[in-house]
């Protein structure tokens, strides 16, 4: 949909979605005051604004500013899936132990046993839910003030924020790659066309590599070719597809927003298999033949016993534990015969 050929901002009147982005006005009104900031900042250390640099930095700092402050969720997100990949065995013998009986006391001890498993492990079935809660009222936000910034400067809409009408003009008229940031696919031809269709693949591929990475890298051996498996490829195909559909009615300053928040998930996913991978999975057995390298060469850079020496003398000691043990049990029982045998006489 081309918005200048519209006179009406849809998402303030129409859509399923139209309640929402008036509850998110809070948001929306803050986001403007972060990107004006931003762009003064940039402008103030040198970023010429004449081919809209600076406003396209603003859009890319503002993805790592949200994306540096859910780190902590996003870490706890990992400690979280970590733990309910841990205790997967144990919940597999729950359910296999009351598996066909659904009798009210059978299903009580289910949940009981299910529950307290929950507890002593720590994990948070939610917990991988959070970031994606935060980050989807975001991304609507985002996408709510890019897409206002030409009906703002049409004076279509009552400005709002830090957007006055001089400042979405502003943005409208500033061009970089041969197209504007308020332009979308259709209201653009040529060069500009090519230009939010290269951006358009990236967020495909981008979108892409991600969940292929995580599916062929972080998945168990065990799970591969499975149902879950077949599913999370499925989705690694269609998903890409369909920002097709979606990127040609976003403007392109939404599709700056939207790739660099697709480089970060990337750039993150890879960080996340490659360090903290999923038991099992060819990204942790990769894993442990890193650390095992490194754990080598210190020792051997200290002088110190291999990892194999130190687990034969591990073994070593613990089997003459055992033997020691041995012979302490045996010493009281020989000296309980010894006394048995002068009673008898």
């Amino acid at each position: 949909m081309n918005p200048a050929s519209q006179q009406t901002f849809t998402l303030d009147s129409a859509g399923i979605f139209a309640w929402l982005y008036r509850l998110l006005y809070p948001l929306e009104w803050l986001m403007t005051h972060i990107l004006n900031v931003l762009h003064k900042g940039l402008v103030l250390i040198g970023f010429n604004d004449g081919p809209g640099i600076a406003w396209v930095l603003s859009i890319i700092l503002l993805v790592i500013l949200v994306r540096l402050l859910i780190l902590p969720l996003f870490i706890k997100q990992m400690i979280s899936m970590r733990k309910m990949q841990a205790m997967q065995p144990k919940l597999k013998h729950i359910q296999d132990k009351y598996k066909g009986k659904n009798d009210p006391a059978s299903r009580e001890a289910l949940n009981r046993e299910t529950m307290k498993l929950y507890q002593d492990t720590g994990a948070n079935p939610m917990g991988s839910c959070v970031p994606a809660l935060i980050q989807s009222p975001i991304f609507m936000t985002m996408f709510y003030v890019l897409s206002s910034v030409s009906y703002i400067a049409r004076g279509l809409k009552e400005p709002y924020g830090a957007f006055s009408q001089q400042i979405a003009a502003d943005i409208e008229d500033t061009h970089v790659f041969n197209v504007s940031l308020a332009d979308v696919f259709g209201s653009t031809s040529g060069g500009g066309r090519v230009t939010i269709g290269i951006f358009i693949a990236l967020m495909c591929l981008t979108l892409f590599l991600s969940q292929y990475y995580n599916l062929r890298r972080n998945m168990p051996k065990d799970q591969i070719g499975g149902q879950q498996y077949r599913m999370q490829r499925s989705m690694a195909f269609i998903f890409p597809v369909m920002y097709i559909f979606s990127g040609v009615m976003f403007s392109f300053a939404v599709l700056v927003y939207w790739l660099t928040n697709n480089l970060w998930t990337l750039g993150q996913t890879i960080w996340q298999v490659e360090h903290m991978p999923t038991p099992g999975s060819p990204a942790a057995e990769a894993r442990e033949i890193r650390v095992r390298k490194r754990e080598t060469a210190r020792r051997e850079r200290l002088g110190l016993p291999s990892l194999e020496e130190e687990a034969l003398e591990k073994a070593r000691l613990a089997e003459a534990a055992r033997a020691e043990k041995g012979h302490q049990r045996q010493q009281p029982s020989r000296g309980k015969n010894k006394s048995r045998k002068q009673r008898n006489k």
